[in-house]
């Protein structure tokens, strides 16, 4: 049962390592540089094929249970349930925005940006909360058996970017994070005393 809110844990660390580099890239768009569509496009891609494929379906079976015993969570998680369906929405918008852009259509950066500010803000918000009130609640109040429905809730896919072999579509991106993930290490292991 722990295994899976840490499971869970470990993936909302990774797509905030991803909206990390994404808003980087949306700085540099906002600051009048080239930002790399492609890999915007990549992690967009990601998050939309695993995080609403298979992250989020499993939350939205845990949320049910969790709010059956503790009808108290009833509003924060129906929030996080709208909020899902939000970010898949998003999501979709700024793929279109991206390959709008990747094809040399005309797109306005302000619908871009507009775009990619409205996905990350929800992204961001939305990891916080469950961080913070949704998986600590999870943890006190769901049984074996629960976890066991989680489980069955969404099928079991292994994790294509950050799995034990990411797939061909996010090597670049795989590589990438592997050395973001080094350099926090190293900076941390610096600063400790």
């Amino acid at each position: 049962m722990t295994s899976q809110i840490a499971q869970w844990h470990a993936e909302h660390g990774n797509f905030s390592l991803l909206l990390s580099i994404l808003e980087e890239q949306v700085a540099r768009f906002r600051d009048g540089e080239s930002p790399d569509y492609h890999l915007m496009l990549e992690i967009v891609s990601y998050l939309r094929e695993f995080g609403d494929c298979y992250h989020h379906p499993r939350e939205d079976a845990a949320f049910d249970i969790l709010a059956a015993h503790d009808p108290q969570m009833r509003l924060p998680i129906n929030r996080l349930l709208q909020e899902h369906r939000v970010i898949a929405v998003a999501g979709e918008e700024l793929v279109a925005r991206l390959n709008q852009v990747i094809s040399d259509a005309y797109v306005l950066r302000a619908s871009v940006e507009a775009a990619a500010a409205l996905y990350l803000a929800y992204y961001r918000h939305h990891i916080a909360t469950e961080e913070r009130l949704v998986l600590p609640r999870a943890r006190l109040l769901l049984s074996a058996q629960d976890w066991d429905a989680v489980a069955r809730a969404a099928p079991s896919y292994p994790d294509p970017l950050f799995g034990s072999s990411p797939t061909a579509a996010y090597l670049r991106l795989a590589r990438l994070t592997a050395e973001r993930t080094t350099a926090q290490a190293r900076q941390e292991d610096v600063a400790a005393p």
